[in-house]
């Protein structure tokens, strides 16, 4: 019998390793995220899940994992990246019950997986979110805006709508926006901006990262940021104002905070107006009806909320679908929806 088991979902990224525990029961009692930059090696994989691993409660535990780290630049191509995460995981986790989430084929333990699963394991961690969320609500637009990607979903009658399976695939479709609020560069972002009543180009240069935007517009949670700044400097307002201002061959005063700061929201436009251009090109193929709820997840669904406002539709955040019994914690369930779903979907 299973029903003394915790359930640990695993989300491994290539720059995050997130976890999420729900208990006996179902109910969601914590949520993990560690920095893990995989592309240095797998060591990194390795001491990130030692770390939470050291942080789990005392209890029996078995473990579903999904991941989008296989497409780092350590691995040659994605099928070696799965093979090898899933062998780091099954030696970390040697003598525990580990399943795989496998796309579409769902949850395939860790025993049976053989290459040719390896297509629909790699970057599947979407659509367990998606799963999820399609379970609690027939329709809706699930999306999850985190770090560095944003994932577009249409929920319909229950049933994830997906026109696209893998990322190439995806992108085409527009339901994978390769866009976030912390790693994405601004310079990937914008090509202009409104400065000072001028448009002014953006210099191509890794100068400032979209981090630094949303801490000039208030809206970074500082938890979130587990990645090195740009330069290597401090994770300040003074600081990321120094780096916006590079981008256009400025210096950073602080006298002139509300420049900055105006100019640092334009480039928020800019970026949720990408993010609203996918969502509507998805829409116009769909039956949704206009009063359909967006479901937000993600450390940047705040632009999520932003854009239900926008498109005068119903929001739900992804935390008031799973059953909690989390208070005041650091990380909320919906900043790890794939792993929190899971760690549910059992």
């Amino acid at each position: 019998m299973m029903n003394n088991f915790y359930t640990v979902g695993w989300d491994i990224g290539g720059a995050h390793v997130k976890a999420a525990v729900s208990n006996s029961s179902g109910v969601m009692i914590a949520v993990f995220q560690q920095p893990c930059p995989l592309w240095q090696g797998l060591e990194q994989l390795q001491s990130a899940v030692q770390v939470i691993m050291q942080r789990l409660p005392k209890h029996n535990y078995r473990h579903a994992i999904t991941m989008t780290g296989e497409l780092v630049d350590l691995f040659s191509s994605r099928e070696q990246g799965v093979a090898e995460i899933i062998d780091t995981m099954q030696i970390l986790l040697m003598g525990q019950r580990i399943d795989i989430f496998a796309g579409t084929q769902g949850l395939v333990p860790i025993d049976e997986i053989t290459s040719e699963h390896y297509q629909t394991i790699a970057s599947s961690n979407w659509l367990a979110s998606a799963y999820y969320v399609a379970q609690k609500l027939s329709d809706g637009v699930f999306i999850d805006i985190g770090s560095t990607t944003t994932d577009i979903l249409l929920l319909h009658e229950g049933n994830v709508a997906a026109q696209g399976y893998t990322d190439y695939q995806r992108l085409i479709s527009q339901e994978l926006v390769y866009t976030g609020i912390i790693r994405t560069p601004v310079m990937a972002v914008a090509q202009h901006a409104s400065d000072q009543g001028k448009i002014v180009g953006i210099m191509a240069e890794y100068f400032a990262t979209m981090a630094d935007v949303y801490r000039l517009t208030g809206e970074l949670n500082e938890a979130h940021d587990q990645t090195p700044t740009a330069d290597g400097a401090l994770k300040s307002v003074a600081a990321s104002g120094r780096r916006l201002a590079r981008m256009i061959g400025c210096d950073f005063n602080i006298e002139e905070l509300t420049r900055w700061q105006a100019f640092a929201d334009n480039i928020r436009s800019q970026q949720l107006q990408k993010i609203q251009q996918a969502y509507q090109q998805l829409l116009a193929k769909s039956p949704l009806l206009k009063d359909t709820p967006i479901i937000g997840a993600g450390v940047g669904r705040f632009l999520v909320k932003s854009l239900a406002a926008t498109m005068q539709q119903p929001y739900i955040d992804f935390t008031d679908l799973c059953p909690s019994t989390l208070t005041d914690a650091e990380l909320e369930l919906a900043d790890c929806a794939p792993a929190v779903a899971l760690a549910l979907l059992r």
